[in-house]
């Protein structure tokens, strides 16, 4: 089965079976299910719905019958038509719509697909709020209007460049500035809707875009998830144009990589925590990420005398800390940034901004500046699910074996030891079991996965 619902949004694989796969027929059902759940907890005579998508293939075909679907809901439609995530996300208060839906399986293979369903702020929707959509997608509980009161469509293709204005005008982010410094920078965007947004920003910035995949033609040239293993041609192309950096995004541009001017990668994890520098060099303040993230942001944030707090696993989750504790900055280890300065979501164009600002006022190389902050280094594995797997009797069994050592629970197992830990989780977005782990070295970081992984093997008897 690939159909996932979870805070995630609804996510599955294009084909096969209606229930098993994100079928045309699903689509429709939770496209359904999401508009009646507006209409029955929105007191208006007319509600309007933002919608995006990624440059996925399967993406127009979703798009229409997601559209049309709340059409015939008698919901009124502004149809952003390509676009990313975080823009989606901040046309919503912007147009002040009831909430939106970005079509985008984020950084999964391209035959996945999903709807992203948020709020009217243009956040994710809460656990809450979307088991009320699954039991109503569950009970198809739909009430569609007569003809004289179906939606209406606005097309408005506008705001991806209004979300590089948006950008651009934050009080951190200085363009003056960086176009003093000539920057030039290499953009890989998986060929998605990156390819458009991210070069326009630099522009926009001074800064000189050499364009690999930036061709918005959904055919991803490689993994499109920003780990070092899918990104070999970029590494390559940064050494070979004398580049000061390169620039990785994910198909919905809400995670963001950086490729160092020594052609290595400057680590996912540390997109975070070097604008979360730059940010609490100037505002102090306290921060938030996810479980699995690096522990270079507590570093961070103590030198900078804030409080770091880690939340589960999931953007609505680092979001709902964020605002408990008043986070000026936060995100999750994948390369997600999060500046509430503009909206309470993973944004990229933030993250480019703030880190070329960044980078504008040290004196530094991206490779220096790398080699400046606590040195941490991680290995992201996984063990594919089968029906026979018991991941909650494989996490159990992993909490009682290391019952010693500090033990987190809220999402899955984290084992914290002295030096390295290591997180257990069942995905929100793939049928999987991640095993995350954190050590000073590659290499311990690399024995401690196996040694888990080893361990979770063994439990489950595969």
């Amino acid at each position: 089965m690939t159909l996932i619902k979870s805070i995630s949004g609804i996510r599955g694989t294009i084909g096969g079976g209606v229930g098993d796969n994100l079928t045309p027929v699903d689509a429709v059902k939770f496209a359904s299910a999401y508009g009646m759940f507006l209409k029955q907890n929105i007191n208006k005579d007319r509600l309007t719905v933002v919608i995006g998508r990624d440059a996925r293939i399967s993406g127009p075909m979703i798009h229409n019958l997601v559209v049309n679907t709340l059409i015939g809901l008698g919901i009124d439609v502004i149809d952003l038509g390509l676009s990313t995530t975080p823009t989606v996300e901040v046309a919503v208060p912007l147009e002040k719509a009831d909430g939106g839906i970005i079509l985008t399986a984020s950084h999964n293979p391209k035959q996945w697909n999903a709807l992203k369903l948020l709020n009217a702020k243009g956040e994710f929707l809460s656990g809450a709020d979307g088991a009320k959509i699954l039991e109503l997608a569950a009970t198809e509980s739909f009430d569609f209007v007569d003809v004289d009161s179906l939606g209406t469509i606005t097309t408005n293709d506008a705001y991806m460049d209004i979300h590089i204005d948006e950008v651009l005008n934050l009080p951190l982010v200085d363009a003056e500035l960086v176009k003093t410094k000539k920057y030039k920078v290499v953009v890989d965007a998986v060929n998605s809707s990156g390819g458009i947004i991210i070069p326009n920003l630099l522009e926009q910035m001074g800064v000189e875009v050499v364009k690999l995949y930036c061709e918005p033609n959904g055919h991803f040239p490689h993994n499109p998830e920003p780990l070092k293993e899918h990104l070999e041609d970029i590494c390559k192309l940064v050494v070979e144009e004398q580049a000061d950096f390169g620039i990785v995004v994910d198909p919905d541009v809400d995670r963001l990589a950086f490729i160092s001017n020594d052609g290595e990668m400057f680590g996912e994890e540390y997109t975070l925590v070097a604008v979360a520098d730059y940010v609490l060099s100037k505002t102090p303040g306290n921060t938030v990420s996810n479980m699995s993230s690096s522990r270079a942001l507590r570093d961070i944030t103590q030198k900078h005398n804030g409080n770091y707090q880690a939340s589960a696993v999931g953007e609505v989750n680092v979001v709902e800390l964020m605002k408990k504790t008043q986070a000026i900055i936060g995100g999750e280890g994948n390369g997600g940034i999060i500046y509430p300065e503009l909206h309470y979501g993973r944004d990229s164009l933030v993250g480019v901004a703030l880190f070329l600002t960044y980078l504008a006022n040290q004196e530094k190389s991206v490779a220096e500046l790398r080699a400046s902050y606590p040195q941490y280094y991680m290995s992201k594995n996984k063990i594919e699910l089968t029906p026979q797997i018991d991941v909650d009797a494989i996490l159990e069994a992993m909490t009682a074996r290391y019952k010693k050592e500090e033990i987190n629970t809220i999402d899955g197992v984290k084992i914290d030891f002295a030096t390295e830990w290591v997180h257990l989780r069942k995905s929100n977005t793939e049928p999987i079991i991640r095993i995350y782990t954190e050590a000073p070295t590659q290499q311990e970081a690399d024995a401690l996965a196996i040694r888990i992984i080893d361990e979770i093997k063994t439990v489950a008897g595969i």
